[in-house]
């Protein structure tokens, strides 16, 4: 059995689910295959979670008709108007969410993210498990809430691995039928309350499920030729590492790099399952594979960029020295308010953290820090990640920019950038 991982820009149209289901109909193996949301669906129903949530009810169901209008026009191109069992599910999908933000929300604006963004991955999975079955490939849609079980911690489920165990392997049968076809992102707690993993968090889905189900490799479609040094959307000039281990897949998504999700190693690693990364532009070449390698790798430069940044730099009120107690209770309240350290620099008596500029709770971690600490900040960064770096790439990539913040390791430069 393969796990196969489409995002949402190769299903982003009906061009898009035509071509996915070329490249999943070649396949002769059993397939599970893992499907986000369509083209920009999440973003769209992030703004009408947010819209919902602080009380403008009409902003929000304008949001949901234009983005069931979008899927009705996928709908159409693919079957014409020959699908009407499909219409109805897709309707019925858009009709809860319209429900839903007529009635006010609770005091938890994770909660009710959970509850509406995901309605992107059901209803993408539901039509390019339709689209399958038409052509003749024998599908099956599977609910993804019934077998990956989480925590409730909204917008980042701790997956209860023992729960998910047990209850997977009664999900993926290949009796009947060649393809398992089900959502990425998502999960459920105990009381089916859907949580989800973490954003862009399909190909972590994927992972979990080839772990469980003792899969022969994950595959990662994308819009790229493979794993890249840099991101070709920004750098002219990108090279495809053919080969990477395990290893270096990790500290490239500690980083930041946005090929793959940041959990989505650990599950492939305890059972040494290779990670392909293939383009779905052109499916016949190799790509990149993630793999296990026991002996030293050398590798070009590798650029990571992380924008959107916040430079947050604490001081004592009284001219104290940032003590381990300091320290810790600074690194609780950044938990508290679930926002994630991208890099860490202490002084005697400054302690500076880059993050990212969080959609909600930015206010509520300044006032928490300022009961405690003078703080000052900045924002509008970019935070640059150089691996194998040298002196001369070092001063181009940093020459007439703004350093706030600058780290080196043996294998990493790290700037922090206006």
């Amino acid at each position: 059995m393969k796990v196969f991982k489409f995002g949402g820009a190769s299903v982003k149209d009906a061009d898009g689910v035509k071509n996915t289901a070329s490249i999943i109909c070649k396949e002769q193996d059993p397939l599970v295959v893992v499907v986000s949301a369509m083209g920009k669906t999440t973003d769209s129903l992030v703004w009408v979670t947010r819209n919902y949530f602080d009380g403008n009810v009409e902003d929000a169901l304008r949001g949901i008709n234009q983005l069931k209008e979008y899927h009705f026009q996928i709908v159409k191109d693919l079957f014409g108007n020959g699908n009407e069992k499909l219409e109805r599910t897709v309707s019925e999908d858009f009709d809860a969410l319209v429900k839903r933000v007529n009635i006010p929300p609770s005091l938890n604006y994770d909660f009710e993210y959970d509850q509406i963004v995901s309605t992107g991955e059901m209803v993408s999975t539901e039509i390019v498990a339709a689209y399958l079955n038409y052509l003749g490939k024998n599908t099956r849609w599977i609910d993804a809430g019934h077998y990956i079980r989480t925590n409730d911690t909204w917008r980042e489920g701790e997956i209860d691995w023992e729960l998910t165990r047990k209850l997977m392997p009664q999900a993926f049968q290949f009796k009947e039928n060649s393809v398992c076809l089900t959502q990425g992102f998502i999960g459920a707690t105990t009381f089916n309350l859907t949580t989800t993993l973490g954003r862009e968090g399909s190909d972590y889905s994927a992972a979990i499920i080839a772990n469980v189900m003792d899969a022969e490799s994950v595959t990662i479609w994308k819009d790229v030729p493979g794993i890249m040094n840099a991101d070709p959307h920004r750098y002219e000039s990108t090279n495809k590492l053919e080969k990477i281990s395990y290893r270096e897949a990790v500290e490239m998504t500690y980083y930041g790099a946005k090929v793959i999700h940041p959990k989505t190693m650990k599950p492939l690693v305890e059972k040494l399952i290779p990670l392909y990364v293939r383009s779905f532009i052109h499916p016949k070449d190799a790509g990149s594979i993630i793999c296990h390698i026991d002996h030293p790798m050398e590798y070009n430069p590798v650029y990571i960029d992380k924008e959107n940044q916040v430079l947050i730099t604490i001081s004592p009120k009284d001219f104290s020295f940032i003590a381990e107690e300091s320290i810790s209770g600074i690194y609780h309240l950044f938990a508290q308010n679930r926002i994630k350290m991208n890099l860490v620099q202490q002084s005697a008596m400054d302690f500076s953290v880059a993050v990212d500029m969080p959609e909600r709770g930015f206010d509520k971690l300044l006032e928490d820090l300022k009961n405690k600490f003078v703080v000052h900040y900045n924002g509008d960064l970019e935070l640059l990640t150089i691996r194998y770096y040298n002196d001369d790439i070092i001063q181009k990539m940093t020459k007439g920019r703004q350093v706030f913040v600058e780290q080196r390791t043996r294998t990493a430069a790290r700037f922090l950038l206006k």
